[in-house]
């Protein structure tokens, strides 16, 4: 590979990126994937091969999901990949909304199968079937369960990590006495998901309601969390479903209250997925790759150590294995003492890969006890860090990178962020260029479908204000604001 092999953009920054036609941008973001070696193609159309360091990226996110979850009260289960074709037939705008993406097995062990098995899209018909069995009294609730699991969904058109045929993610399946407490449950898991894109993968996001024509198959409510990538497009990185009675009616889930009489549960269920790696990949990366938040990247600091002959390298190892034994503890840190790889082409792989914080460590850098620190997001270079206090002095600078993305991402849709009063403006500013749109809307699912057709642009979520204003299309007034954008 040589050295200065980079991704071929017609820019040397973001802009000239963003610039580009749609086909250079979606090379861009497959390019990224495959240099930065986060994903492969697989033999199986629409399906992909998550590579190590993609797969230490989303065990990081999982590892902190994982913990927001179980402490908010839930437990970790698992059930079977394989779902009988009659379960998904129980709730029909389940079945509707699911049945076009099914994969099917008929066949198993050389013979028919008596029953054909759905591999499955989500699992709300199987849990609720066990749900039923589990729950009987108001004793028995809240039941709040969550499973990490791969699902199948047929997709027509496919991209690595934002949308494949089999993808990874937790769903979340709980049961409630109430509709209050379940509508809060809902609400409770937007909000651990905003806590994860925002704390954690540097994302802010805008939550609110999908519309009708958003909405999860068999849900009452669905809610999201909408982030906006570095080319003025939407993504989905998360919902949150109020189910109401619906499949509890279908599953028969019911329990009897304190009172005596029986009654069906209110459910809630919830997800996000590896789509949130594609989420990071546009929502924070450049022309050299990969910018990746220091609290889940894989490796948050590297040292590349430069030398020139052998007296040189040992001396200048004995300094970097030094470094290692006393951060590794604190810091995920990884040094590159590969011989048959210039400092240049590490530079340019770990600029790929996204790591954070670089130290380049060389002779005289030794003699003088100190290191030369290059920060990723700008590649601002600062000389001289002393090694004496670099602990602390690195770990400060992770959290300031941190906090960095944040506010560069945040100050990117602000600037990014248009208010409309009227169809022929909304219409203008899309055309120009993918951006949010804020509008005060009360149209129906007609009107919604019918601005998508027009413009490309959807509603990714509705929310409320406390400030009346009139409908973009009705003239109506209303407290709903609509967030409209062109979406992944």
């Amino acid at each position: 590979m040589d050295q200065n092999q980079n991704l071929e953009v017609k820019s040397t920054d973001l802009d000239g990126l963003l610039d580009a036609q749609e086909d250079e941008s979606s090379k861009w973001y497959t390019k990224t994937i495959i240099q930065s070696e986060l994903a492969d193609y697989s033999p199986v159309k629409g399906c992909m091969v998550i590579r190590p360091y993609g797969y230490a990226l989303w065990e990081n996110i999982q590892r902190v999901l994982d913990k927001m979850i179980k402490d908010t009260g839930h437990q970790n289960a698992y059930f079977p990949l394989f779902i009988p074709e009659s379960f998904l037939n129980k709730e029909k705008q389940h079945v509707e909304g699911f049945a076009p993406e099914c994969a099917v097995v008929t066949h198993g062990g050389g013979k028919k199968l008596e029953e054909p098995l759905i591999v499955r899209p989500t699992s709300e018909t199987i849990i609720n079937h066990m749900f039923a069995k589990w729950v009987q009294s108001w004793r028995d609730l809240p039941l709040l369960i969550n499973q990490w699991a791969n699902v199948v969904r047929w997709e027509l058109r496919t991209r690595m990590f934002l949308r494949t045929t089999e993808f990874l993610w937790q769903e979340g399946h709980t049961a409630h006495a109430s509709e209050a407490e379940a509508r809060h449950e809902s609400l409770k898991m937007l909000d651990v998901y905003k806590t994860l894109a925002q704390d954690y993968l540097a994302l802010p996001v805008l939550t609110g309601e999908k519309t009708e024509n958003e909405r999860f198959a068999g849900a009452v409510n669905t809610y999201a969390i909408e982030a906006i990538m570095r080319d003025g497009k939407a993504l989905q990185a998360g919902t949150s479903h109020y189910l109401g009675q619906n499949f509890a009616k279908a599953f028969e889930i019911q329990f009897q209250n304190a009172d005596g009489e029986l009654e069906f549960a209110y459910q809630t269920s919830w997800g996000v997925s590896t789509r949130l790696i594609g989420a990071i990949i546009l929502g924070h990366g450049d022309t050299k790759g990969l910018i990746l938040p220091p609290k889940i990247a894989p490796i948050q600091v590297v040292i590349v150590p430069i030398y020139k002959n052998d007296n040189e390298k040992t001396t200048v190892l004995e300094t970097c294995h030094n470094l290692i034994k006393n951060l590794k503890e604190k810091i995920r840190i990884h040094l590159d003492d590969r011989d048959n790889y210039t400092p240049g082409f590490k530079f340019n792989h770990w600029e790929q890969r996204g790591i954070p914080l670089r130290l380049n460590i060389g002779p005289k850098d030794v003699a003088n006890n100190c290191v030369e620190m290059v920060l990723r997001i700008d590649g601002q270079k600062i000389p001289k860090t002393p090694l004496a206090d670099l602990e602390n002095i690195l770990i400060g600078y992770l959290e300031k990178e941190q906090q960095r993305l944040f506010d560069r991402a945040l100050s990117y849709r602000q600037e990014n962020t248009h208010t409309v009063k009227s169809i022929a403006e909304l219409s203008e500013l899309i055309a120009k260029s993918p951006c949010f749109i804020q509008a005060y809307w009360q149209g129906d699912s007609h009107n919604e479908q019918q601005i998508k057709q027009d413009t490309g642009a959807t509603i990714r979520v509705l929310m409320d204000s406390n400030v009346i204003g009139k409908c973009i299309l009705t003239g109506k007034e209303t407290s709903k604001i609509a967030i409209f954008a062109k979406a992944y």
